[in-house]
């Protein structure tokens, strides 16, 4: 169990990095498109596109890794009057309604990569990439933020990790 979730909390930061990387990635593409277009005066093809794939998926991408942080955004201020087992409640119902979010629209993301695949979509610009490449980022960002949720119900119900990060103690409630 401890090897499962130690491992799903290395994709998951592993996928903070390559987050990461997509957005440098698409910082520089900025950058060579005000050197083309403003100081050497030619036309910008694929700098637009490429920017908006790689924001996409470093947003799709990076959400593991802000699960694992708890980065997102989030209203502690019920469980913080909550007893332990009400808070423990609250943040498995939470944890199994995201997760069956996160599957459903992985799932229909999944649906989605494959019909571009198995179609041939291509975006309808000068550049025109294969569109399977950035829809690629739905399902397997999402596959994996599912992932990062089951790493997180395990260490809940074996008490690996407290609710919200609060302990029964930190109230003083049962």
């Amino acid at each position: 169990m401890d090897s499962f979730i130690a491992g799903v909390r290395t994709i998951s930061r592993i996928c903070g990095v390559v987050s990461v990387l997509l957005l440098l990635a698409a910082v520089l593409a900025v950058c060579h498109l005000v050197i083309v277009r403003y100081i050497l005066e030619a036309s910008a093809i694929w700098q637009h596109e490429f920017v908006t794939f790689a924001v996409i998926g470093s947003t799709f991408i990076g959400s593991p890794y802000v699960l694992l942080t708890k980065g997102h955004v989030n209203v502690d201020l019920l469980p913080h009057y909550l007893g332990h087992r009400a808070r423990m409640a609250l943040a498995l119902i939470a944890a199994l309604l995201s997760l069956t979010f996160c599957a459903i629209v992985g799932y229909v993301g999944f649906e989605l990569w494959l019909e571009a695949l198995t179609n041939g979509w291509r975006a309808e610009t000068v550049w025109s990439p294969p569109l399977w490449i950035p829809y690629l980022s739905i399902p397997l960002g999402l596959g994996l933020v599912a992932l990062q949720y089951v790493a997180d119900i395990l260490a809940l119900i074996t008490g690996r990790e407290a609710p919200f990060g609060m302990t029964a103690e930190a109230k003083g409630h049962e």
